[in-house]
């Protein structure tokens, strides 16, 4: 029974890993070609770029957390656990900075301290690009100090050990839910902003009698939409990997701890759909694939019903 649902669960996780790959992989390829071609890398395709290349790492990851933990379970290792905290965290923030470029780049707000930070958006992403890595650091020193063995204190007292390790457990589940919860608080402001500023644009336009689907409000639903996935999919993401950790440090459910692969894979392989669908760049290399696709597809056919 246990095998039997081990292959069944293992059907959605690779369809998931392929799928995260090719879509991460392509967003990466695409950006990569059009800088050689231009000479030129825009803000934007960097963090494209820098995110698919996380996601790749994190798909990987998590691919090889499902192998250890369902079939290798005795040589579980401590740095595949530091190698998906890096891809997980800086996938996360990479995701909440296009947020913030999002806001800066088709946002209109009258306010002096915004038009400054949208003038100067380059410095903004900077900033909080090095701002999140300073944190990150502050993170892993952290849980590195709650890592050490000061729990070997209380050697005699086997109930003061156990009270102590259900510590530092709450204590680590904390520090995890407060590096993500920042960059969801950020990208929700972001969406606000967003939603904000498209209210008063379609006023706007109402005001002086002109159509609502204009170029700008079209910019504004993609920007919308493409925050509100980050977020959707980020919460249920991130509600599952804290509810698999609490779980797999007790071993109170091992059904749950594999469900969780699958709903974790979902979330870096949807949303780089979502990315790509968003993009304008993205989306027409996307369709003339598809269409090179198909139009490769027809020529065989049609050469093979003339043979």
């Amino acid at each position: 029974m246990r095998s039997l649902l081990l292959r069944f669960l293992s059907i959605p996780v690779m369809a998931e890993f392929v799928l995260g790959n090719f879509a991460n992989c392509f967003i990466a390829l695409v950006n990569c070609i059009d800088w050689v071609k231009k000479k030129k890398f825009s803000f934007v395709d960097g963090i494209l770029t820098a995110l698919a290349v996380s996601r790749i790492v994190l798909l990987w990851m998590i691919l090889m957390h499902w192998d250890l933990t369902t079939f290798n379970a005795a040589s579980y290792s401590i740095a595949y656990e530091v190698g998906w905290l890096v891809a997980h965290y800086f996938s996360i923030w990479f995701a909440t900075i296009l947020s913030i470029f999002y806001v800066l780049k088709v946002a209109n707000f009258s306010t002096i301290i915004f038009l400054h930070l949208k003038k100067n958006i380059n410095g903004v992403i900077l900033v909080v690009l090095l701002g999140s890595l300073l944190f990150f650091l502050c993170y892993l020193a952290m849980i590195n100090m709650s890592d050490r063995p000061w729990v070997s204190e209380y050697e005699g007292n086997t109930a003061w050990k156990t009270n102590l390790t259900d510590i530092e457990q709450v204590l680590k589940l904390s520090m995890v839910t407060m590096a993500n919860l920042i960059p969801f608080i950020t990208s929700l402001i972001c969406l606000l902003l967003l939603i904000y500023s498209q209210c008063k644009h379609i006023r706007k336009m109402q005001f002086h009698g002109q159509r609502s689907q204009d170029p700008s409000t079209k910019v504004h639903v993609k920007a919308i939409q493409t925050v509100l996935s980050f977020l959707l999919l980020f919460a249920f993401y991130f509600l599952v990997i804290t509810v698999s950790v609490w779980y797999f440090k007790g071993q109170h459910s091992r059904l749950l701890l594999l469900l969780s692969h699958v709903f974790a894979s979902s979330f870096p392989s949807i949303h780089s759909f979502v990315l790509i669908w968003g993009n304008r760049k993205l989306n027409r290399a996307f369709l003339l694939m598809r269409y090179l696709s198909l139009k490769g597809r027809e020529n065989f056919h049609f050469d093979y019903d003339l043979v």
